[in-house]
């Protein structure tokens, strides 16, 4: 049986437990400020990144895991004899599936990495991942786990709360206009990730503590036909009692085995801005 490798772009958020427990390789997207580009998570982070978009009134670009860092991470496991798989964030939203493929093609390796566009981001990465990771431990191929993952991508329940429609606007997801006006009323989007894409669904209003207690109550109908292995709470720096509340509540439905709160990466925090949550799991 062939030894296999996990390898993630840095949008999948997973934390560093889970990381360090399922040997995980974290490949890091790009973040450009004041023409610098910087690796997510490494030589920066959600904090550096909003002083420095509230201070240039504006987000910071982002872009796909680099080609080089990539040919050093596959390369790395050619030379051991291993079989990858490699998880990227939604083709609609990054190149970087495109970049793994180029860089096993150009190593004559594409037959050992199994890139697996994902259609998701953040958590919505990392349940399909953790879900790998069981599927290694059972004995399966790399590519049997790949055709497993991929069949089940689109059971991903992948949605979140923005706090400020700032963000959104600055990066080019939604008008300045609509920006303002959302602001000033306090509307609060529910962002719902499907098919690779990411849409607005509901619209709540009011304090951002009280619209994500609401949001996740909304969500209690879905949670009744959840796969109960793995829950996420992830967000970029909403408040510890808020994050606590939600927790609760998750955990007096008495439903998930594992509730995981996991802090949102670089790129995914330079889009959505602070305060913004999301609780992500796999239906049945």
């Amino acid at each position: 049986m062939n030894k296999i490798k996990i390898i993630t772009d840095s949008s999948s958020d997973l934390s560093p437990e889970q990381i360090k427990e399922n040997n995980i390789d974290i490949d890091p997207l790009c973040i450009i400020m004041d023409d610098k580009t910087y690796l997510d998570g490494i030589d920066t982070n959600s904090t550096e990144i909003f002083k420095w978009a509230d201070a240039n009134k504006t987000t910071p670009k982002t872009a796909a895991i680099t080609y080089d860092k990539t040919k050093e991470l596959i390369e790395k496991y050619k030379n051991e004899e291993t079989d990858i798989l490699f998880f990227c964030i939604s083709e609609d939203m990054s190149t970087g599936a495109n970049v793994a493929r180029m860089v096993a093609e150009d190593l004559d390796y594409s037959g050992h990495v199994h890139v697996i566009n994902s259609m998701n981001l953040s958590t919505g990465i990392g349940l399909q991942i953790l879900y790998a990771a069981r599927l290694i431990k059972e004995g399966k191929s790399a590519g049997e786990i790949a055709d497993i993952v991929n069949a089940r991508r689109n059971k991903v329940r992948a949605s979140f709360v923005v706090d400020t429609l700032t963000y959104l606007s600055r990066g080019g997801r939604c008008s300045t206009a609509t920006a303002l006006l959302g602001n000033t009323l306090k509307l609060k989007p529910e962002i719902v990730v499907e098919n690779g894409k990411m849409h607005v669904a509901k619209k709540y209003r009011g304090s951002q503590d009280k619209v994500i207690l609401k949001y996740v109550n909304d969500l209690k109908p879905m949670f009744k036909n959840a796969d109960t292995t793995q829950v996420f709470i992830t967000h970029s720096h909403a408040s510890e009692d808020i994050v606590k509340k939600v927790k609760q509540f998750l955990e007096e439905l008495n439903i998930f085995e594992n509730i995981t709160e996991t802090k949102a990466s670089g790129v995914i925090s330079s889009h959505c801005g602070p305060g913004t949550l999301g609780v992500l799991f796999y239906e049945k």
